[in-house]
């Protein structure tokens, strides 16, 4: 079986043959990988950029937590039968520590993580707890199935930031989350969404695609005035931060209204240093927002199934696993927006 995997804590991935996942036990199941998407911080591991040394412990480790299939093979006591179809929700919980036996299985302190701690997707079969997979509706496919997992990232961003009706958002970052930023943040009732990138012509092209044309080039001149011009000088009401440079944080908080909200959802590579003394001043809030909760998939999943031809156009490019390390150096070279692997 071919997969892409982290072998070495150090740059690149391997394309190597490891073993068929075994049988799956009581409350596993075995998923067929249709497609399986690049993510930012796949990017990141593999670049081995600073923040992924707790990866060095599960080395060897099959990559891949966008995920979606269909059931292969399900073990005693699952709710699955061959052939259904399923996306994969990466955060595996133990069930019993304290967080977990209160119900708040998203701060389980035994977390582990489909593609970062365990193997994952970038293979033709994974082996993985039945909790773990969620129905696909009956008119989305597996390849916009296997964006759920980015969608639900940016979900639970605005959750977190709680847009409301008539908002003006700023999203910093125009990948896919970003995307996906400006996509939840319009189904929330934002009035205007306005995205900021670098030099990022083809993601811009995929910004537009999906309807958005505020779109700002930082690499054209400062965004506090391209932002200013768009909004006739009036501050945003939401900042939402996706570019993983913690500059951008300083930069989205000069346009922030007072006692706006900022959400960091980027993984940072370097601490931040903020002027407090403004930040006080202002009443800003700083929030941060990772993964999402079990309510934000299936909220994803329904307004995936209302127009699931809406959401494909986030998919630029769509290779076979052999191909994945050139679907990695597309991502990292800012040349694809989502690069889809299909085993």
């Amino acid at each position: 079986m071919k997969a892409l995997r982290k072998t070495a804590p150090e740059f690149g991935l391997l394309l190597d043959d490891p073993a068929e996942p075994p049988a799956p036990g009581p409350g596993e199941v075995v998923v067929r990988v249709e497609n399986v998407g690049i993510c930012g911080s796949d990017v990141h591991a593999y670049e081995w950029t600073d923040g992924y040394q707790f990866m060095t412990k599960r080395l060897p480790l099959t990559m891949g937590h966008e995920f979606a299939g269909h059931v292969a093979a399900a073990g005693p006591g699952t709710p699955w039968k061959v052939g259904d179809r399923v996306a994969a929700m990466p955060g595996i919980t133990c069930g019993a520590c304290p967080s977990c036996r209160k119900g708040d299985p998203r701060n389980c302190t035994q977390r582990e993580t489909v593609g970062l701690t365990v193997d994952g997707g970038f293979a033709r079969h994974v082996r993985l707890p039945a909790a773990n997979c969620i129905a696909l509706p009956d008119n989305v496919d597996t390849e916009v199935g296997a964006l759920a997992e980015p969608l639900v990232v940016a979900c639970e961003a605005v959750v977190t930031a709680e847009i409301g009706l008539g908002d003006t958002v700023l999203v910093l970052g125009p990948g896919t989350i970003g995307q996906g930023l400006a996509i939840m943040a319009r189904a929330a009732g934002a009035s205007r969404v306005i995205v900021a990138g670098r030099g990022d012509a083809p993601r811009f092209d995929v910004l537009r695609a999906l309807g958005f044309h505020d779109i700002v080039d930082v690499a054209e001149g400062p965004l506090s005035e391209q932002v200013m011009a768009l909004t006739g000088g009036q501050p945003v009401d939401v900042v939402l931060e996706a570019t993983g440079f913690p500059t951008s944080i300083n930069e989205g908080l000069t346009v922030l209204r007072k006692s706006g909200v900022i959400v960091a959802v980027g993984i940072h590579a370097a601490p931040l240093t903020i002027p407090l003394t403004e930040f006080v001043r202002m009443r800003h809030q700083l929030r941060a927002s990772h993964g999402g909760s079990r309510a934000t998939w299936d909220r994803v999943l329904r307004l995936l199934s209302r127009d699931p031809e809406g959401f494909r156009p986030m998919i630029t490019h769509r290779l076979p696993l052999e191909r994945g390390v050139e679907g990695f150096e597309l991502s990292r070279q800012r040349a694809a927006s989502k690069v889809m692997l299909q085993p």
